[in-house]
């Protein structure tokens, strides 16, 4: 069996991280999420892909190649206009089999969860979850080991009138994006009109194959133990925490006498951890990069690959890119930072309310809870700090942005 994988996307809601890649290359444990998601699809037993690229697409193609570094096989088919999921799964048609796996290129899911699904008969098989609150989801509504109705997004659709039939969120199971199917999709992606979104619905090609009971279709459901939907920049700490939960320890670099490594750790080949550096696991740390002295790197927390650490910095549960240099007396907690950023001495970023409450973000010039009571920044690439800058909780800064030396960036 082949899978599929969407990702031709830009993922406009995870800027600004996505102005200078594609949202499926935003690193989580130091991988590009795309390379976590084909890791674990071949450890379900798949080796056949399909990458559907669009925006930026010649990054995929340059970094993945055709798989064989990962003991995989990889074609890729370009969706030059992004028209909507059932138009990109269309664009596979020729290079997959009568039956398929098809994953999105930005949700971390088990490998098995994979197999579960993979060893499931029946025409369409659609992976949910179960999820405390709906908001931003679609609903799936089942009857026994059948779904009966997808509900896309009920709290936005029922303002609208365009609520499904039952005019109501029917469950707490929601689509995570993740489908086996037969070659019987392609005909029902045909008959599929534009929704009022202007695009191409694969939710609504499966609806018309659940409602048309003389076609013969069945349309059953996996529920998933594991799933992390990447959908805005915040989520990539939450995959990030769960694929370094799972790690040992491997050590490449050279350890100095006087560091204290405790938990699990990794440290790429080429990495130096000086005198006094105390690093407490989970954490990841990439080849050729300098760290300490006298730096406390805390839980939560990957290190990408050429990024120095200088004396007395202190790192928490956030993920800093290649080529990133975070300068002394730093403190960084809960962000999320570009490659070839440069920190001033003394740059603090803080990652909690003075009320508790959760930190909210501007995306899109409209506030958004992020459901997190800690979060720092979210940060470029090549962003620039002046000594002792101090940035505000949420802050979001674009790639190649500076500021002035004791500079306070509340917003």
């Amino acid at each position: 069996m082949k899978a599929a994988i969407l990702a031709a996307g830009e993922g406009t809601r995870m800027r600004p991280l996505t102005v200078t890649r594609p949202k499926v290359m935003l690193p989580v444990a130091n991988r590009p999420m795309l390379e976590q998601i084909i890791i674990s699809a071949r450890d379900a037993g798949i080796t056949e892909f399909v990458c559907v690229v669009g925006y930026m697409g010649d990054l995929v193609r340059a970094y993945f190649g055709d798989g064989e570094r990962m003991g995989v096989q990889i074609d890729y088919v370009e969706q030059k206009e992004q028209l909507g999921t059932a138009h990109a799964i269309g664009t596979v048609r020729e290079l997959v089999g009568d039956r398929f796996l098809l994953l999105n290129g930005d949700a971390i899911v088990g490998s098995s969860d994979l197999r579960s699904i993979v060893s499931r008969g029946g025409d369409v098989i659609m992976a949910v979850k179960e999820v405390d609150s709906i908001e931003g989801y679609g609903v799936v509504a089942t009857a026994g080991d059948r779904v009966v109705e997808i509900i896309e997004k009920p709290e936005q659709t029922a303002k609208t009138g365009q609520a499904g039939q039952t005019g109501r969120a029917a469950s707490n199971l929601v689509n995570a994006g993740i489908y086996l199917f037969s070659d019987a999709i392609f005909d029902a992606i045909d008959e599929t009109k534009k929704s009022i979104r202007g695009e191409y619905e694969i939710t609504d090609s499966i609806q018309s194959l659940i409602d048309d009971t003389g076609a013969g279709v069945d349309v059953g459901y996996s529920t998933l133990d594991t799933w992390i939907d990447i959908g805005r920049p915040w989520n990539l700490l939450d995959a990030n925490e769960y694929l370094l939960s799972g790690m040992g320890t491997e050590i490449a670099g050279e350890i100095e006498p006087y560091a204290t490594l405790k938990g699990n750790v990794v440290v790429g080949a080429g990495t130096i951890i000086r005198n006094g550096s105390y690093i407490t696991g989970p954490v990841m740390i990439g080849e050729n990069c300098d760290i300490g002295p006298n730096c406390f790197v805390r839980p939560g927390t990957s290190l990408g690959n050429n990024v120095r650490i200088g004396n007395a910095v202190e790192i928490k549960n956030s993920i800093v890119m290649d080529k990133t240099n975070i300068g002394h007396l730093s403190y960084v907690g809960d962000s999320v930072i570009g490659s070839g950023c440069n920190f001033g001495a003394g740059t603090k970023i803080a990652n909690l309310r003075h009320d508790g409450r959760n930190v909210r973000v501007v995306l899109k010039d409209v506030p958004v809870d992020t459901g997190r009571r800690k979060l720092g920044a979210i940060m470029g690439d090549n962003v620039h700090t002046g000594i002792n800058t101090c940035i505000n909780v949420g802050v979001m800064l674009d790639p190649g942005t500076g500021t002035h030396p004791g500079e306070v960036v509340m917003e």
